[in-house]
């Protein structure tokens, strides 16, 4: 059996990827701040709820323990749950707007990549999945023929540059655990206001395949649903 943890889990791409991997016959514990939406999600999903905010480290250690007991290992670990940032003009961003976002964004994937290493290094063929985004892309967002190019979000925009880095020398420093960023598209979630483009089944799609990949499967990259990202 496949134990798969996932933050942000509640609702938009996390609801989704959790609904899928189930139905792939993954036990999947639904990560989320807000314990009364958390244990719903994971009661209509028929998934395990565990609370876990990335932002505080006793909820994150907590939550790891939770896992350690009740499962003593850990085989996928998809690092979804963030946040869009200031929503600013790049001028107005202040210090404070991008430590916020990078605490979510960024810090919050270290946080609980860390607590969860130990239960990852005992699972079975580990992953880990870091949601990104194509906004993190220094090539999609100097194209100007993409929709990338047209938004302009310091910290948002940077966040998840800093993620793909992040994601790059878990890999490099853990060869046995297959690291990988994703990026699901302009999904319609909460984080635009269900302005995307793509639906939450489109945007799932290439976090359930690299949550998928195996001890076989490629590590430290970033991918959409066509293949690696234009870097």
């Amino acid at each position: 059996m496949t134990t798969t943890l996932i933050t942000g889990a509640n609702k938009g791409l996390g609801y989704e990827t959790a609904r899928r991997l189930i139905e792939a016959g993954h036990t999947v514990y639904v990560g989320a701040r807000d314990a009364r939406r958390g244990q719903a999600a994971a009661t209509e999903l028929g998934a395990r709820f565990v609370r876990i905010d990335v932002t505080e480290e006793d909820s994150v250690k907590a939550a790891a323990e939770f896992v350690r007991e009740d499962a003593g290992r850990l085989d996928v670990l998809v690092n979804n749950a963030g946040i869009g940032g200031a929503g600013k003009p790049v001028g107005e961003v202040t210090g404070a707007d991008m430590r916020t976002t990078y605490d979510t964004n960024v810090f919050g994937v270290v946080r609980v990549t860390h607590a969860f290493l130990p239960l990852l290094e005992a699972g079975d063929a580990p992953v880990v999945v870091n949601v990104g985004s194509g906004l993190g892309s220094p090539a999609a967002t100097a194209d100007p023929s993409r929709i990338e190019f047209h938004v302009a979000l310091l910290d948002y925009n940077s966040s998840k540059t800093a993620l793909v880095m992040v994601t790059s020398q878990y890999a490099k420093a853990y060869p046995a655990i297959r690291f990988n960023a994703v990026d699901p598209g302009y999904t319609a979630t909460d984080l635009n206001d269900h302005q995307g483009t793509n639906s939450v089944e489109e945007g799932a799609e290439i976090i359930v395949r690299m949550a998928s990949i195996g001890a076989h499967g490629p590590t430290g990259g970033f991918f959409d649903k066509t293949g690696p990202v234009a870097w």
